[in-house]
């Protein structure tokens, strides 16, 4: 019973997170998935995907119905990331389970500190394709390595690649997660990876009810304060991912 309850909060802090930032959830799924309900490391990057698709396109509907969601732009940057994060999806599987702990860790303290350091991004100036296909493509590898949906690398490369406005680059920024963590899941569908549906359920269930809740939240406090909360949040959730792997 302890473990559904569990479950339960996560999923309600990463709707939040999601709903909120379009950004951070997935960060805190996996952790919470190996921490708090016992999942292996490769259970919890695979299960992170399921529960990354369903959530994201619970708060990518929310922001549709709002007329905030770019999809020309969003599909375009998702593209160059779908072959990266197939290849990647059936790499994981082969990574052993301290490696994807540390590399996970690290990105986390890359999250964290993009949003404690978080600016007002410049809008409306656009770079060469290149550059906007490199950043896809290695957003979509990294959600298939780690299971995560990078939104927090998403949001700001769609303002600086494709001129996505920020009012718009938060709901493109889930269309993004949705299409590569559907192609990640997909390549890990030939792995042999069991799944505690009793625990993902109840987290998927809450993660949704957070997911629009953190839509409404967006509308009443500051982006600042959210990245900050979240930032701060993901900095010990990564010291404690690395402490229990090199101690």
């Amino acid at each position: 019973m302890t473990a559904f309850v569990l479950a339960l909060l996560a999923g309600a802090l990463v709707g939040l997170a999601l709903g909120s930032l379009g950004a951070g959830g997935s960060i805190l799924t996996v952790p919470a998935l190996i921490y708090l309900l016992g999942f292996s490391p490769a259970e919890a990057t695979t299960a992170s995907l399921i529960i990354v698709i369903v959530t994201s396109l619970t708060a990518l509907l929310a922001h549709a119905r709002a007329g905030t969601v770019r999809w020309r732009a969003g599909l375009l940057f998702a593209a160059a990331g779908l072959l990266p994060a197939a290849a990647a999806g059936l790499l994981s599987a082969h990574i052993p389970a301290a490696v994807l702990t540390l590399a996970f860790a690290a990105l986390a303290v890359l999250a964290g500190l993009r949003m404690l350091r978080q600016r007002t991004l410049s809008e409306g100036a656009t770079v060469a394709a290149p550059r906007a296909a490199g950043a896809g493509a290695a957003l979509g590898a990294m959600t298939g390595f780690l299971g995560v949906g990078g939104g927090f690398l998403t949001v700001p490369a769609l303002v600086a690649a494709l001129a996505v406005p920020m009012s718009a680059a938060v709901g493109t920024s889930l269309l993004v997660i949705i299409a590569n963590a559907l192609v990640a899941l997909a390549a890990r569908a030939s792995t042999q990876v069991s799944l505690d549906w009793a625990l993902i359920m109840p987290f998927i269930a809450t993660a949704v009810l957070g997911a629009w809740d953190g839509k409404r939240l967006s509308a009443k406090v500051q982006p600042a304060i959210l990245q900050r909360v979240f930032g701060t949040l993901l900095l010990t959730v990564a010291a404690v991912m690395a402490t229990g792997v090199l101690l």
